[in-house]
């Protein structure tokens, strides 16, 4: 093989689900149901946002932000998931690789940077609710967009580059159903310390560095709350922080989970750990909606509402 299409590759072949490709069939059937429920309902949940006028303050724009990171997520791995399963499109372009490895990251980096927001909006809400449109006005909230999204462009791009690097003369057969960045370079015949030492180093510190100030704003929203003498007030402001609370469980637990059987469960099947990796990007996003439609009682109201008005139609 010479060695422009070393570096230039035309394309790589996912193999999908290892091991039970006499299963691809049934297997994509949980699969597309999910990412339906994920599309239907950020799509709702957008279209509630943008049309209902009282939904235009801090935390609703937070959560349309949610919405559409989860969308990039979904989109990015299912349709090409259940094109390998269903009907065995396993090639991928060089290029369409690339494209699903950085949104992939992305907006796994981007969702984190969101929950963060989110926190900090809880801490300003309850902590300083009397300076609190003050505090989070317009400019803020659209700086604090721009800051979340650079922030995670600058920190994934890099992959790009580093896997553009390599040559990948030996084999372009991942053993996996979408492509993410080590699983890419691990193809490549060449040294790819630097690759493992970012992929494994900067996001992930990333990462911790948005939970360890989501936690410490937890400790602050705590003790302003129990600080208070009402018990009602107590309670009310204890459930405004449960859909946010469920889908930090809901982000995290799984992204941990996920990290540490990697790293340690070398008994685990192959198999298992990319079926896990594909409800993981799935899940979430047909759930979070889900969590604050339930817990979030103006969203509940205008979900009910609008589908009322449809069935009176």
């Amino acid at each position: 093989m010479d060695n422009a299409s070393c570096y230039n590759p035309s394309s790589f072949i996912l193999l999908g689900i290892p091991g039970l490709e006499a299963f691809h069939v049934w297997i994509g059937i949980p699969f597309c149901a999910i990412y339906v429920v994920a599309i239907a309902g950020n799509g709702i949940l957008l279209y509630l946002i943008a049309v209902e006028y009282s939904l235009h303050e801090p935390m609703f724009f937070f959560l349309s932000m949610l919405a559409t990171t989860d969308l990039i997520l979904s989109t990015a791995t299912v349709p090409k998931l259940l094109n390998n399963l269903w009907l065995g499109f396993q090639e991928i372009s060089f290029s369409g690789c690339l494209t699903q490895m950085f949104f992939l990251h992305f907006s796994f980096v981007v969702d984190s940077a969101i929950l963060l927001a989110m926190a900090f909006h809880r801490y300003v809400a309850i902590c300083f609710s009397l300076r609190y449109t003050t505090i989070l006005n317009p400019q803020l909230i659209v700086k604090l967009m721009v800051t979340i999204v650079v922030r995670s462009f600058l920190i994934i791009v890099p992959d790009v580059f580093l896997v553009r690097r390599l040559p990948f003369c030996r084999t372009r057969i991942i053993p996996h159903t979408y492509c993410e960045h080590i699983g890419i370079a691990r193809l490549s015949s060449a040294d790819i310390s630097i690759n493992i030492w970012y992929r494994f180093a900067v996001p992930p510190m990333t990462v911790v560095s948005d939970v360890i100030f989501i936690g410490v704003s937890y400790i602050f929203i705590l003790r302003a709350v129990f600080q208070l003498s009402s018990q009602d007030a107590r309670q009310k402001a204890l459930s405004t922080c449960g859909s946010h609370i469920c889908v930090i469980l809901m982000f995290y637990t799984p992204a941990a989970f996920s990290v540490l059987a990697h790293r340690f469960g070398h008994s685990v099947p192959q198999n298992v750990l990319i079926l896990f990796a594909n409800f993981y990007v799935v899940i979430p996003p047909a759930l979070n909606h889900i969590a604050y439609g339930v817990k979030t009682k103006q969203i509940h109201e205008k979900f009910v509402l609008l589908f009322s008005f449809q069935k009176k139609q």
